[in-house]
């Protein structure tokens, strides 16, 4: 049940937080925090990581779907066995983020994306990210890890 909820937690919090940054932020918004090491400003990525894919949107749209409900899946048969405790996190972190930004890519036509990092490699600086990617590489990791052991 906990896992579910992170699962929504992340869906939710993400859908209230790119909300509001649409209806706040303009594409001109440059705000640093955290002593200027993380930038927020809002990016329409209209493709996968980095553009990939931006100018295929249907195939983009299919594939996106087709993953989500995979793991979807995936995250219902594992949710009700014992243990996996592991395998269960990490599905979850990538079942919030994958459905945030589906649910983005399908509805907006683009993922919210609002956060960088300022760091000395300036090509790194311009990729745009959202707290839904970090759950899906987050998850990923665990996944790769747990089926390690």
């Amino acid at each position: 049940m906990i896992f579910l909820l992170l699962a929504i937690l992340i869906i939710l919090g993400e859908f209230l937080l790119k909300n509001r940054l649409e209806s706040r932020f303009s594409f001109q918004t440059y705000r640093p925090i955290l002593k200027g090491k993380i930038i927020l400003r809002k990016y329409h990525n209209r493709g996968a990581f980095l553009n990939f894919l931006e100018n295929k949107r249907k195939f983009l749209h299919m594939i996106s779907i087709i993953f989500t409900l995979l793991i979807t899946l995936l995250f219902l048969v594992t949710a009700f066995q014992k243990g996996n405790h592991w395998l269960k996190l990490g599905l979850s972190l990538l079942l919030g983020g994958a459905f945030s930004n589906t649910y983005d890519r399908l509805s907006r036509g683009y993922v919210v994306d609002y956060f960088s990092f300022h760091t000395p490699f300036k090509k790194f600086n311009q990729i745009v990210f959202n707290i839904s990617d970090f759950c899906i590489i987050l998850g990923c990791l665990i996944l790769v890890i747990c089926q390690k052991q």
